[in-house]
């Protein structure tokens, strides 16, 4: 039954096989065995602190759907506990100070991680130790000894650590890699991409959510980490796991007065054996963006949010196109999660420990390029 699963995640996600290999993120070989939970009826999760705006998407669902089950929520910070858990009316009983005590008691199938990014670890380390699989908000890691460190964890305990993007559950990403895959549109040549918003506080976002997120010690370096993420998973997907062989980058502060600390714009550029990728990642946007171009020798796609999908032949204007919907296991993050700790479907590509390490060090090196350009031009 589980080949089975994996020959059809292989055909639903796109992941290509080279000779008699899978060159995918499909799977990974782990140190110790996955150890899936048993469990029936509503996923037994917890969150991990609520520091991070999107820990609101998960308290909405946990009132709103009957497959989830809420059993725990660490956060130091009762204040903003309290004032979360009015706004979606959680059991005040839900809260924990002490991490390893909510783990202990509450016993969950996986937790949510929504602390800044820098505390992942700690937070994935705690929760491995004790069997949980955890599923964190992208990206894994900015640094890519982290990275590495959180792997060697979740290999040693026999856990899943799966990272979270928005964009993983669009339909339209998904057709667009079926169009290459097949050979409709390819080979694939150049990959523009485009992610982010008007910035953290021009959103409207948290205190708290900013007072990390705009910390280059907790969040590496602003829209670079933020959502250059997005452009460096799906390139590597898109190139069935291919490692980039050159990654330069160039960061500004557009908005020095409001982001002090970190850079607001960011262009990473990935080159391929056989592709480039470009990455634009801005808090700087003049509108909610996420959004991505591939250009083949037979034609483009254009994949924007959720469903919005687009082809165009050569020399020929864009036709819209209804993607394929997105198969009954991966709807979204939450299904998902519940099928996945359960064995009961395979772990997403985009999601996968391998890639997101990756994610990890090509972000690292594009952070340590950029800024290492901006000393060298000032000098």
């Amino acid at each position: 039954m589980r080949s089975l699963l994996l020959a059809l995640t292989l055909v639903l996600f796109g992941c290509a096989k080279q000779n008699t290999s899978t060159n995918c993120f499909a799977t990974s070989t782990a140190a110790a065995p996955i150890v899936y939970s048993e469990n029936s009826g509503p996923l037994r999760i917890v969150v991990v602190g609520l520091v991070h705006g999107h820990a609101e998407g998960l308290l909405w669902n946990a009132n709103n759907r009957d497959d989830i089950e809420l059993v725990g929520i660490y956060e130091p910070n009762k204040d903003l506990f309290d004032r979360l858990a009015s706004k979606y009316n959680i059991d005040p009983a839900l809260r924990y100070d002490d991490l390893g005590a909510m783990l202990d008691e509450t016993k969950p199938e996986a937790a949510s991680v929504m602390t800044s990014i820098a505390d992942h670890t700690e937070a994935i380390e705690a929760c491995a130790k004790r069997g949980v699989h955890t599923l964190v908000e992208k990206p894994l890691e900015f640094r890519q000894h982290e990275a590495h460190r959180i792997r060697n964890i979740a290999l040693k305990h026999g856990v899943l650590v799966l990272t979270n993007y928005e964009t993983s559950w669009y339909a339209s990403i998904r057709h667009a890699k079926r169009l290459v895959d097949s050979g409709e549109m390819a080979p694939l040549r150049r990959m523009a991409f485009r992610h982010g918003h008007p910035g953290p506080r021009e959103i409207g976002c948290a205190e708290e959510f900013l007072e990390w997120l705009t910390d280059p010690n907790e969040n590496g370096d602003g829209a670079l980490t933020d959502f250059g993420c997005y452009g460096v998973a799906q390139a590597i997907w898109m190139m069935n796991g291919e490692t980039p062989s050159s990654i330069t980058a160039n960061v500004n502060s557009l908005k020095p007065d409001v982001y002090p600390h970190v850079s607001d714009d960011a262009t990473i550029v990935l080159g391929f054996d056989s592709a480039t990728a470009v990455i634009q990642a801005s808090w700087a946007w003049t509108h909610d963006n996420k959004e991505v171009d591939f250009h083949t020798e037979l034609g483009s796609i254009h994949a924007g949010k959720w469903d919005t999908l687009s082809t165009r032949a050569p020399n020929q204007p864009a036709v819209e196109i209804k993607p394929d919907p997105m198969p009954g296991d991966y709807q979204n993050e939450w299904t998902y999660l519940r099928k996945v700790v359960r064995g009961e479907c395979e772990i997403d590509p985009l999601s996968a420990l391998d890639l997101n390490v990756t994610v990890a060090e090509v972000l690292d090196q594009a952070r340590r390029e950029a800024h290492s350009d901006r000393r060298n031009t000032h000098q």
